[in-house]
C-alpha cells in the first residue's frame, strides 16, 4: 500500500503526553510474546510459573528476551488526517520499544481505504491492519481473510471488559480485533456562542427545532452537515433510527433481518426531513473536515458527528470551548435506551502475515493503557478501551465522552460497520442516502423499494 499524504497541515497540539510507565505495558506484551513464541516453537508447551511474567505483578522489570528485536511488522493504516496519524505513529513509536519490534506504516486516505478494504484483504495485505469492531470485522473473520488472535487475548483479555470482548469475537468464537479506543456520536458546539446568544441544551425533539429555528433567525446555520464522503450521513441515519424505533430494530434492519419497505424506516426518513431545512445547503459538495470547520468557525451552531470532529480544532483553547449533547429524544419508549453510536477502532491481524510472532507482539503491546495514552495525548479526541489507562489524565471533553457511552444502554457501531460491506458501499447506502438528500421529496416508497431490491440482489454470505 502507497502512503498517500493529506495536504492538511498538523495541528499545533501542545497537550503533553503523560508520563510513560513502560514496567506494566512491558510485562503485558512479554508475558504474550513468550507464550506465543513457546507455542510456535515448543508444540504449545506451558512455561513454568517463575518464567512467565504477568500483569499481577507490577514493579517487576522485565528486559527483552535475549532472542533479540523481533523484526518487521507492516501496518496497513486508514489514519491519513494529520491529527490521528500522527497519534498513530507516537503509539507505534511507544510500541516499537515494548515489544522490541519494527513497525512500517503504510497509509491510505481514509475512505479509500474503508472502501477497497476487501479487495486489499484478498490480495497481498500488510501484516496488521487498522479496522473496526462490529459486523465488518466478523465479515472479514468468517471469510478467512484475518487470522484469530485469541492466544494474544489470553493474557491481554484481561485489560478489557466483556463488552469490549464480546465486540472483538468472531462467529466462530475466536477473538480477532485488538480495541484501541472509541468514542460517541453526539451533537457539538462551541460554548462560547451558544453563551454568547443564550441558546440552551435542547434534550427532546421539539426543543431541538425550536433551537435550530431560534439559531436560524439569528442568521446562523443550525447545523453543520457534510456528506462528500459518502457516510457520515449514515451517522445521522443511525440516530434518527434508533430514537424512532429502538436499538433492536435498527441493528436488525442492519443485518437484514428486517425489510427496508417497512413503514418505520419511511418514519425515519421523515423524521429526517424535518431536521434537513435547519441543515447546511449543498452538503454533498462538503467534506465532514468542512463542516467540522464551518461549525469551530461560528458559521454553524452546531455538529452532529463524532467527537473525532474535534480534531479539526487545533488550537487548544478553541478545543477547550468545545462540548456536546447528546441526539435529543423523541418522546416514546425508546427515550430510556439513549442507544448512540459510539464505534470501536482497533487493528486485525491479516490472513498470512509475514511475521506473526512479531505482530502478535505488538498487538499485546496495543492492547495496555499505556500505549492507547500515547495515541491519546495526540488525538484527545477519543477514550481509551484498556482497563488500565489512566484516566485521572483526561480532559473534561474526554470525562464527558466517557459518560455519554457509560450511560447509554445500547451502542452501535456505525451503520458501515453493522452491516455487510458490499451493502454500506459506494455503490449501496452511500448512494441511496446521497440520493435521498438530493431529492428529499421524491416518493419515499419507491426510494425504500429500491434499497431493499439492492439488498436482496446480493449475493448470500
Amino acid at each position: 500500500m502507497a502512503e498517500l499524504r493529506t495536504p492538511r497541515e498538523p495541528g499545533d497540539w501542545t497537550i503533553a503526553r503523560p508520563p510513560r510507565r513502560r514496567t506494566p505495558a512491558r510485562i503485558l506484551v512479554f508475558a504474550a510474546a513468550f507464550m506465543l513464541i513457546a507455542t510456535a516453537c515448543g508444540g504449545g508447551a506451558t512455561p513454568s510459573p517463575t518464567s512467565q511474567p504477568t500483569a499481577s505483578q507490577p514493579g517487576e522489570s522485565v528486559a527483552p528476551t535475549d532472542a533479540g528485536p523481533l523484526g518487521e511488522v507492516t501496518i496497513g493504516s486508514n489514519y491519513s488526517d494529520q491529527v490521528p496519524k500522527d497519534a498513530f505513529q507516537a503509539m507505534m513509536d511507544y510500541c516499537a520499544g515494548e515489544a522490541n519490534v519494527t513497525p512500517k506504516i503504510n497509509t491510505v486516505e481514509h475512505g479509500a481505504f474503508q472502501d477497497s478494504l476487501n479487495s486489499y484483504l484478498q490480495g497481498t495485505p500488510d501484516d496488521v491492519f487498522t479496522w473496526f469492531a462490529g459486523y465488518r470485522m466478523r465479515f472479514f473473520a468468517a471469510q478467512g481473510l484475518s487470522t484469530p488472535i485469541s492466544d494474544v487475548w489470553e493474557t491481554a483479555g484481561a485489560n478489557y471488559s466483556d463488552a469490549f470482548k464480546q465486540a472483538s469475537t468472531g462467529d466462530d468464537g475466536e477473538q480477532y480485533f485488538i480495541p484501541m479506543y472509541n468514542y460517541p456520536w453526539v451533537v457539538i458546539y462551541r460554548k462560547s456562542l451558544f453563551a454568547d446568544n443564550g441558546y440552551t441544551i435542547p434534550t427532546t425533539w421539539a426543543e431541538f427545532k425550536t433551537l435550530a429555528a431560534d439559531i436560524q433567525a439569528d442568521a446562523l446555520v443550525p447545523l453543520a452537515f457534510a456528506d462528500k464522503d459518502g457516510w457520515p450521513a449514515m451517522g445521522t441515519f443511525d440516530i434518527l433510527n434508533m430514537r424512532q424505533n429502538g436499538y433492536q430494530f435498527h441493528v436488525d434492519l442492519m443485518a437484514g433481518k428486517e425489510k427496508w419497505t417497512d413503514s418505520r424506516v419511511k418514519d425515519v426518513f421523515n423524521l429526517w426531513k424535518e431536521l434537513l431545512p435547519f441543515t447546511q445547503p449543498n452538503a454533498l459538495g462538503r467534506t465532514w473536515q468542512e463542516g467540522a470547520q464551518s461549525m469551530i468557525n461560528k458559521e454553524a451552531a452546531m455538529y452532529f458527528l463524532g467527537t473525532f470532529a474535534g480534531e479539526q480544532a487545533a488550537d487548544p483553547a478553541v478545543h477547550d470551548d468545545l462540548d456536546f449533547f447528546p441526539f435529543p429524544v423523541l418522546g416514546n419508549e425508546w427515550d430510556s435506551e439513549l442507544a448512540i453510536d459510539a464505534p470501536i477502532d482497533g487493528l486485525m491481524l491479516s490472513k498470512a502475515p509475514a511475521n506473526p510472532e512479531a505482530a502478535k507482539a505488538l498487538l499485546a503491546c496495543v492492547a495496555t493503557g499505556p500505549a492507547q495514552l500515547e495515541f491519546l495525548a495526540s488525538s484527545p479526541n477519543n477514550v481509551a478501551a484498556a482497563k488500565d489507562a489512566d484516566t485521572s489524565s483526561y480532559s473534561p471533553f474526554q470525562k464527558k465522552m466517557a459518560e455519554i457511552i457509560g450511560n447509554s444502554k445500547a451502542i452501535a457501531q456505525f451503520l458501515d460497520r453493522d452491516t455487510r460491506p458490499d451493502f454500506a458501499g459506494g455503490n449501496g447506502m452511500q448512494a441511496f442516502l446521497q440520493n435521498f438528500l438530493n431529492d428529499p421529496d421524491q416518493d419515499l416508497d419507491t426510494f425504500l423499494g429500491t434499497i431493499q431490491s439492492f439488498y436482496d440482489s446480493l449475493p448470500p454470505q
